[in-house]
């Protein structure tokens, strides 16, 4: 029978598309936020206090993304049981663990690494949130969260690579108004945290799509 003559499949479809894309939306926004605060504070001069600082936002980030995650998935309950919390450290563990292996090798090699570890580690994490708040869910469970852990591992590599190997603002005239003058720069960091965005967009919608698809 068509969908056509069947408008509450239609609907169901298209509910699922708009909570799809809302979703994937709010966990590219959270997780921009959070990623671009946290790598702004220590890919340049680092101490203790901005390294702390950093901790903190990227775990809040972590947490408030995986809470995205299973209110879209599953039913809503306590955000701070013990394997909720173990999915946001193990968020937050592999964006450290990227960082660190990617200044340890340095250079181009250390870019292309990083990216390859991060897209494991992204792997088994989103794997571990298929466990925390689908757990009936058994079929093709590595192989699903593969592609959107490599755009994302895509993206982050992108925002690396615009901190260490480019250097070029574009800026507009400075207007002055009567209280205070004003302009626009943009910065190459800033292209790649957009194009973060835009692959933590495509990463969070093929995931959700295929949870509520199910």
């Amino acid at each position: 029978m068509s969908v056509i003559r069947q408008p509450g499949v239609l609907g169901r479809t298209t509910r699922r598309r708009v909570v799809g894309t809302t979703a994937a939306l709010s966990a590219a926004l959270i997780e921009v936020v959070a990623v671009g605060l946290w790598f702004g504070l220590v890919v340049g001069s680092r101490t203790t206090s901005t390294a702390l600082a950093g901790l903190g936002i990227l775990f809040c980030g972590s947490l408030l993304r995986t809470g995205v995650f299973g209110a879209t998935i599953s039913d809503m309950e306590d955000l701070l049981q013990p394997r909720r919390l173990a999915a946001a450290l193990a968020l937050t563990g592999s964006w450290i663990v990227w960082l660190l292996v990617a200044e340890q090798i340095g250079d181009t090699t250390g870019l292309v690494v990083a990216t390859l570890v991060l897209t494991g580690l992204l792997t088994g994490q989103f794997v571990l949130e298929r466990h925390v708040f689908r757990p009936q869910l058994r079929s093709r469970t590595v192989r699903g969260s593969l592609v959107p852990a490599v755009l994302l591992a895509v993206g982050a590599a992108t925002l690396l690579a615009t901190a260490w190997f480019t250097d070029w603002a574009v800026a507009t005239p400075l207007l002055s108004l009567e209280f205070t003058t004003i302009g626009v720069r943009i910065d190459a960091l800033h292209i790649g945290a957009l194009s973060f965005g835009l692959f933590a967009f495509f990463a969070h919608q093929q995931r959700f799509e295929r949870f509520l698809d199910r």
